[in-house]
Parts: C-alpha cells; structure tokens; sequence
C-alpha cells in the first residue's frame, strides 16, 4: 500500500520560518551530540521543493 502525499501551500516568509526552525532544531540536536538524520531529509525536502504558484478563490458562504 502506498503512502498518501501531503502537499502543504507556503508563502516565502512561512517558508523562510519553517527553514530557520529546522536549522535551529538541527543545531541543537549537534550541539546535544544527538543523530540529524531525520531533521536534514526534511530541511533537504522542504529547501529543494518546487515553488508553485496558485490562485485562490474566495467564496462568501450565506
């Protein structure tokens, strides 16, 4: 069975925030002498993924 994907919509600050966090967490994990392993594919993932654009449409609800 195939595992389902997740897509998650980002604008640059976000992506900036969530980049910074994981380096944060990766250095304190050095720093404690703990494994990187899982922390580095994320980062790698999140820093190399494709940057689409997309319209959202806004729909008021009566």
């Amino acid at each position: 069975m195939r595992e389902p994907k997740y897509y998650i919509a980002l604008d640059e600050q976000e992506r900036r925030i969530v980049i910074d966090s994981l380096n944060n967490l990766r250095n304190k994990l050095i720093a404690d002498g703990r494994y990187t392993d899982a922390v580095d594919d994320i980062l790698i993932k999140i820093a190399n993924a494709p940057i689409k654009k997309f319209k959202v449409n806004y729909k008021e609800v009566s």
